[in-house]
């Protein structure tokens, strides 16, 4: 873990320990105006900088600040609809809420083909489908329903005059990762090149994979995706799948993307056996692949990888790295393209 790591783990157990039992002694702190703009505090004279406090909570505090923009931005959004509600001709004699059923959502309807879509997209099992879930359904897809017609409306209301915003949103932090020997597609020197740290096993994960299926569809060589192991401790075959995508690897880097699909195209079968399988599916030799996985071979490799994502903040699966900016979970492709769109542009 990154330095100080265990004593911050140890300060926030102190804290939370505190509130539930009376303290007998606690350190003094006094608040005063800093002397500069680099320091944070003062112990015994010695100055303790605002970097060393950042240090190793970097995705944490953007998370943080990330979310406070974005409550400000609600908060921002819901004022201009009410300022906009209110400026309109037709809301003479309407409260806010008649004048959003009948004039901004009066279209909001939810038909059987849409809950029928619903479902089918998200897997619902047959048998969990009654009257109260399909209500609660229909409730979901009306409230985005009549979330987009507010959003249109307002687009629409502000096309020749849009709303100046002057808050800054927060810059993500850049971590030092580079991709190294790991496993990569596209451009071997794209201007973009995406790391992710991953887990065979993790469900997470299997979205994570088609994420950057998506990636390589959408900009082919323009972005190199690299992709790193982080197999967490209790996924009991994710060691192992991960070591098999590095053998598949040694004997045709190509192949290590079909092996990559074929165990996140089922997780449920990452035991040996069956990694040896998907190994002479897709046309490795079985035998030095059976040989490589048994000896071991890139077990410390995926030690390694493991290290460094924990050295950058790694946390959970999937995580993602675009030009060193962390992307932490399975977005949406939009979320990705954002990043990637603007570091093409620079």
């Amino acid at each position: 873990m990154k330095k100080y790591s265990w004593v911050f783990a140890l300060v926030i157990t102190a804290l939370v320990w505190s509130c539930t039992k009376e303290a007998k002694s606690k350190a003094s702190y006094v608040f005063k105006k800093a002397p500069d703009s680099t320091t944070a505090a003062k112990l015994n004279g010695k100055s303790i900088s605002n970097a060393e406090i950042s240090e190793g909570i970097e995705a944490e505090l953007y998370e943080a600040k990330l979310k406070v923009h974005e409550l400000k931005m609600n908060k921002l959004k819901a004022i201009v609809l009410e300022k906009l509600m209110n400026n309109h001709p037709k809301k003479k004699g309407l409260t806010n809420d008649q004048f959003l059923e009948t004039v901004i959502a009066s279209k909001a309807k939810v038909e059987k083909s849409d809950i029928d879509k619903f479902i089918k997209e998200r897997n619902i099992p047959t048998d969990h489908i009654n009257d109260q879930m399909t209500e609660r359904i229909k409730g979901f897809l009306i409230r985005e329903k009549k979330k987009q017609a507010i959003d249109s409306w307002v687009d629409e209301q502000t096309s020749k005059n849009p709303v100046e915003v002057y808050m800054t949103p927060p810059t993500r932090p850049v971590f030092d990762v580079q991709a190294g020997d790991a496993p990569f597609m596209g451009g071997a020197d794209a201007k973009v090149t995406v790391i992710e740290f991953s887990d065979f096993q993790c469900p997470f994960c299997a979205k994570g994979a088609e994420i950057v299926n998506q990636i390589k569809k959408k900009y082919g060589n323009k972005v190199k995706v690299a992709f790193k192991n982080y197999p967490l401790p209790f996924h009991n075959h994710a060691q192992k799948a991960a070591e098999a995508g590095l053998c598949v690897a040694e004997q045709n880097k190509a192949k290590f993307w079909e092996m990559h699909d074929a165990m996140f195209a089922d997780q449920a079968g990452l035991a040996e056996e069956a990694l040896k399988t998907k190994a002479g599916k897709i046309g490795v030799d079985v035998s030095k692949f059976t040989k490589c996985l048994s000896s071991g071979k890139f077990a410390e490799k995926v030690k390694a990888d493991m290290e460094e994502g924990k050295k950058i903040g790694v946390k959970s699966t999937p995580t993602f790295f675009v030009n060193g900016m962390m992307i932490n979970g399975a977005h949406p492709i939009e979320v990705f393209s954002e990043l990637i769109d603007a570091e093409l542009a620079k």
